[in-house]
């Protein structure tokens, strides 16, 4: 740990009288949103009695809720989809015409696959077969909903041919899967997560491909998205590779958010990196300079400064 270093904020920032307290908001608690806003603010945490700041961490509802609680200045920082992101900066999609013009990117931290996780035993095996069965989209106010919204836009699939669409949190889905009361669900999410392995335990699932030249045409559209795969065995009874695409987490916040704020955040996780990249799966094939791939905002200037004093800007 460089304990001392951290005393040099002081000089670069200068120090607030008494500790600042921020939160990052997540997701939900069996997703992989909320252990990595705890991951984060342990490694915070760790130099609080030098650089004076705390950080807590909050369940939400996900990408949208996280980008208009930042707005509103209800967060300092958030776990928001990097196409949700792209939206929220330019206006457009889910923020038609509410341009979030203060929002500020800090880093991309993982990938996450939008993901279809259906009940083995209700015959799904393409989109094609969604048709007259019982899917949840995502809650209101996450990313999935958003990123599912647009994928039956863009494979024109109407919600009106499901038996009907429900709006589970994301820590209800796998429970209503194992309960029959629904046939699957869409995720937005990095792999493993302790939500798909809990829904394999207790009932026999199948992941679904996402593909087709729908999907083609969707990921020249959207370059924000790149196309993927969930490894072959990764969950109990998929023994083969699941195709599918995705976005980036990308912790954002507000240009209001101070600079020595961000700062130390980012020097909290870099100057750490390899103990940052054990604390999750899904950070394991992550390095510093991914950490600016697929940045969708502005990045905030405590960020930048970091990341130019290591060269890697």
């Amino acid at each position: 740990m460089r304990i001392a270093s951290f005393a040099l904020i002081g000089i670069l920032y200068l120090p607030a009288l008494a500790a600042e307290f921020i939160t990052i908001g997540t997701g939900g608690v069996t997703g992989t949103y909320y252990p990595t806003g705890g991951a984060i603010c342990n490694l915070v945490n760790q130099y609080t009695k030098t650089t004076q700041l705390r950080c807590s961490v909050e369940a939400t509802n996900g990408s949208v809720y996280n980008i208009n609680s930042i707005k509103n200045n209800e967060l300092d920082f958030g776990l928001v989809q990097s196409d949700v992101v792209y939206q929220a900066a330019n206006g457009i999609g889910t923020f038609k015409n509410k341009k979030v013009k203060k929002l500020r990117s800090v880093m991309a931290i993982y990938p996450e696959l939008l993901t279809l996780v259906t009940r083995r035993d209700a015959n799904i095996n393409s989109l094609a077969d969604l048709k007259g069965k019982r899917i949840n989209i995502g809650n209101l106010g996450s990313g999935q909903e958003s990123s599912t919204n647009l994928l039956f836009r863009e494979s024109n699939i109407d919600k009106a041919t499901l038996k009907f669409a429900s709006s589970l949190k994301a820590s209800e889905m796998p429970d209503a899967l194992r309960d029959n009361k629904i046939d699957g669900y869409f995720y937005m999410v990095g792999h493993p997560t302790e939500n798909i392995i809990d829904a394999s335990n207790s009932v026999d699932i199948k992941l679904v491909s996402i593909t087709g030249s729908n999907i083609y045409k969707l990921l020249q559209k959207y370059p924000y998205y790149t196309r993927s795969s969930i490894p072959a065995g990764m969950y109990k009874g998929n023994p083969e590779e699941t195709k599918t695409y995705g976005a980036k987490a990308v912790l954002v916040t507000n240009s209001d958010v101070s600079g020595k704020a961000v700062y130390t955040l980012v020097k909290a996780i870099l100057d750490n990196f390899e103990t940052f990249k054990q604390l999750h799966p899904a950070y394991s094939h992550i390095t510093k300079k991914s950490l600016l791939d697929g940045l969708s905002a502005p990045q905030h200037k405590g960020a930048k400064k970091y990341f130019k004093e290591k060269g890697l800007l």
